[in-house]
C-alpha cells in the first residue's frame, strides 16, 4: 500500500501550459481594466472638484491604454475581444472623462447651464464614439501602422488634462469660454482624415541602438519632474499640431548631419 510519503502526484504538462496561456491572455485585459477604472475615478473626482487629481488619473489611463496593446502583442494575445474591451474602456476614459473634467474645471457653477458648454461636451462624446467605431470597423492589414486616421482619443484627452492642469487655477471671469476651444478643436480633429503618428511608432525603437529614444525619455522625465504642467502642455499641443509640424520637423531633420542621425536611430 502506498504511504502518504511515497504517493506521487503526476502533473499534466499540457494542462500547465494551457493555464499559463490563459493567464497570459488575461494580462492585457487587466491593463485595459486599469484604464477604465482610472477613467471612472477621474469622473467622480471631477464632480467633487478635485480637477488636478482627475487630470492625473486620465493621464494614467493614457499610459494603461498604450501598455495594454504593447502587452497584448508581447504575449501574442491580440484578440477581437481585447479590441472591443479596449474601445469600451477608451470611451469611458477618453470619451466621457475629459469633457466632464473640462466642464467642471472651466465652467463656474453659475455658468454650467450655458448651452454652448453643453453642446461642446456632447460634441466631444459623439466624436470620440465615432472615432472609436471607425477605428474598429476599418482595420486594414495593409494600412501603414505608423499612422492613425484622425487625432487619437488619448491624444485629444491629453489636450484637456494639460489645459486643466496649467490653466484651471488661473482663469477667472468668463472661464467657461475657455471650454469651447479646448473641447471643440480636439473633438473635431478626432473625426478628420488627418494623419497622426501612432503611439506604437513613438515608443518602439527602430534599431538595437535606440539612443535617440533614450535621450527623449530622459528629457521627458526631467521635464515632468521640473515643470510637469509646461511639459505636458508642450507634448499635448505639439501632438495636436503634428500634421502641421511634421513637414517642418522633417525638413529640420534633413539638416542634421547623417552621421548624427545614424547614431541616434
Amino acid at each position: 500500500m502506498p504511504t502518504r510519503r511515497s504517493t506521487t502526484v503526476e502533473v499534466d504538462p499540457g494542462s500547465v501550459r494551457r493555464k499559463r496561456r490563459r493567464a497570459l491572455a488575461a494580462l492585457p485585459s487587466l491593463f485595459t481594466l486599469g484604464n477604465m477604472m482610472c477613467g471612472v475615478a477621474a469622473i467622480l473626482l471631477s464632480v467633487r472638484g478635485e480637477y488636478q487629481l482627475a487630470a492625473v488619473l486620465v493621464g494614467i489611463s493614457v499610459v494603461f491604454d498604450i501598455t495594454d496593446g504593447a502587452v497584448a502583442r508581447l504575449v501574442g494575445s491580440v484578440t477581437p475581444f481585447g479590441l472591443q474591451f479596449d474601445s469600451l474602456a477608451d470611451l469611458v476614459s477618453f470619451g466621457m472623462a475629459p469633457p466632464l473634467l473640462a466642464f467642471t474645471a472651466f465652467s463656474p457653477v453659475q455658468d454650467r447651464g450655458d448651452a454652448l458648454s453643453w453642446i461642446a461636451c456632447f460634441l466631444w462624446v459623439a466624436c470620440a464614439a465615432f472615432r472609436l467605431a471607425r477605428f474598429n470597423t476599418t482595420i486594414d492589414p495593409t494600412a501603414d501602422k505608423r499612422y492613425f486616421t484622425g487625432l487619437p482619443s488619448p491624444g485629444a484627452a491629453g489636450v484637456v488634462i494639460a489645459s486643466v492642469w496649467v490653466f484651471a487655477r488661473h482663469i477667472h471671469g468668463a472661464a467657461h469660454l475657455w471650454l469651447l476651444p479646448i473641447v471643440i478643436v480636439p473633438a473635431l480633429l478626432m473625426v478628420t482624415n488627418l494623419r497622426y503618428r501612432s503611439f506604437r511608432s513613438l515608443v518602439t525603437p527602430k534599431s538595437r541602438r535606440p539612443y535617440g529614444l533614450i535621450i527623449v525619455g530622459v528629457l521627458l522625465i526631467a521635464g515632468f519632474v521640473i515643470a510637469p504642467g509646461i511639459t505636458g502642455l508642450v507634448i499635448a499641443y505639439g501632438y495636436l499640431c503634428m500634421p502641421v509640424l511634421s513637414p517642418l520637423l522633417t525638413l529640420l531633420a534633413r539638416m542634421v548631419p547623417r552621421r548624427i542621425r545614424d547614431a541616434l536611430s
